[in-house]
């Protein structure tokens, strides 16, 4: 079984890699930040505090999530609502980073993730991958960039998607984001002792793909 753990903060890039890399290899692709942005989703339209874990806790034990998978697609539903188009605004990534600091919430995405790991050849990324939820993948990366290349790329991609932000509160987003993400109570954000670490600051896509792909390739022959 190949489990691949790609793991770094906000607009590193690692989901632009984890889908490339996937795609080379012949793997699934598991996006796991779309599985707590589901959660946020589901809990904003239910009209609960993304940091009411009591209201939390008991919104996820009526919740059914489903992941599927069309032309190669991953599409998520929640209580058979197709979710995915709704999970990639400002206010989605906000009320995620938020909600995933609840253990309880983590605890369960990551059952969820594991179970899903321990029969497919896969590939994660996240904040605590090789860190927690696949602490024994056979292929471990941390890949980063500066914060000020990191909101630089997610400005343009929320610009091109036709979103109404400024680079300045992108990039105090991405700032925010990184002290919660390493801060938080259950398995914070932080490089695994066994990661191959990427700065992608200076790196193209195709330069980074190539890098993880030749580790991988030592890895499992």
């Amino acid at each position: 079984m190949i489990n691949i753990a790609i793991d770094g903060p906000a607009g590193a890039g690692k989901s632009t890699i984890a889908k490339a890399v996937a795609k080379e290899l012949g793997l699934i692709y598991l996006d796991t930040g779309a599985m707590y942005r589901a959660v946020a989703y589901a809990a904003l339209k239910n009209g609960t505090d993304v940091s009411d874990a009591k209201g939390i806790a008991a919104l996820l034990e009526g919740l059914k999530m489903d992941i599927r998978y069309e032309d190669g697609v991953q599409l998520i539903f929640v209580n058979g609502e197709n979710v995915t188009p709704y999970l990639r605004t400002p206010e989605m990534s906000k009320a995620a980073s938020d909600i995933s600091a609840l253990p309880v919430v983590r605890y369960k995405m990551v059952e969820m993730q594991r179970e899903f790991a321990a029969t497919r050849d896969v590939v994660l990324d996240g904040r605590d991958i090789g860190t927690f939820v696949l602490p024994d993948a056979n292929c471990k990366f941390y890949m980063t960039a500066s914060p000020e290349e990191r909101a630089k790329r997610r400005f343009e991609e929320l610009r091109l998607k036709g979103e109404n932000c400024s680079y300045d509160d992108v990039l105090n987003d991405i700032i925010k984001r990184d002290y919660n993400d390493s801060h938080r109570e259950v398995a914070p954000l932080k490089q695994a002792d066994d990661a191959v670490y990427l700065d992608t600051t200076t790196l193209t896509i195709a330069q980074v793909v190539a890098a993880v792909e030749k580790v991988v390739k030592e890895k499992i022959k």
